[in-house]
């Protein structure tokens, strides 16, 4: 979609405030760190309040995922391979995350949320694999806390250069990045050695 279009949509949503913002991060063709930068600037100029601002975001982003975790769920990976593209989810995206998820098992729903290709489609094997959805909520849930905060104080620090976060954001995405892949080796490791004592 044309980036001018993604942005007309954004601020045509994110004017119906903190549902508009909860709302737009559940349009995948919609950058969630656009969305969350826009937010940030929203607070900055006073149209908002940063905790309606935040909850919104945490909130809107948990939902987003748990429609892809139900859709994996019920139409499996045959409905991504059909209708997927529509979802700007490809190939690419089910491959990586279907490695993700069965290499390092349910960690992964939370630290590959700071991943690139493998955050945007991470849910999707969680649900065809029947994850617990009270867990699957939690790692989602828990992984929008520091992902909203991040973007909206970028975007609060942009001001109304809030439109740059794509270029600007791939700063803090490559370093949370290495540190999401490091976090979850150590995870694996410690759960190794955690079993091993028990056996």
């Amino acid at each position: 979609m044309n980036h001018e279009w993604i942005l007309h949509i954004l601020t045509l949503l994110t004017e119906l405030g903190y549902i508009g913002i909860a709302v737009a991060l559940m349009v995948e063709v919609i950058p969630s760190e656009l969305v969350l930068s826009y937010a940030g600037y929203m607070v900055s100029a006073g149209k908002i309040s940063f905790i309606g601002a935040f909850l919104s975001g945490v909130i809107g982003g948990t939902l987003a995922q748990l429609f892809l975790y139900w859709l994996g769920y019920y139409g499996g990976r045959p409905f991504f391979e059909k209708y997927g593209k529509y979802l700007l989810i490809h190939q690419k995206h089910l491959t990586s995350s279907e490695k993700w998820f069965k290499k390092h098992g349910t960690i992964v729903i939370f630290t590959a949320r700071f991943i690139p290709v493998v955050r945007h489609a991470i849910s999707i094997p969680a649900g065809i694999s029947r994850m617990p959805l009270p867990v699957f909520t939690l790692y989602t849930f828990a992984a929008m806390l520091p992902w909203t905060l991040l973007f909206m104080v970028i975007g609060m620090e942009l001001g109304t250069h809030w439109k740059h976060i794509e270029v600007i954001g791939i700063r803090y995405i490559k370093p949370l990045s290495l540190i999401a892949v490091f976090a979850t080796f150590v995870y694996l490791i410690f759960s190794n050695w955690r079993n091993k004592r028990k056996d």
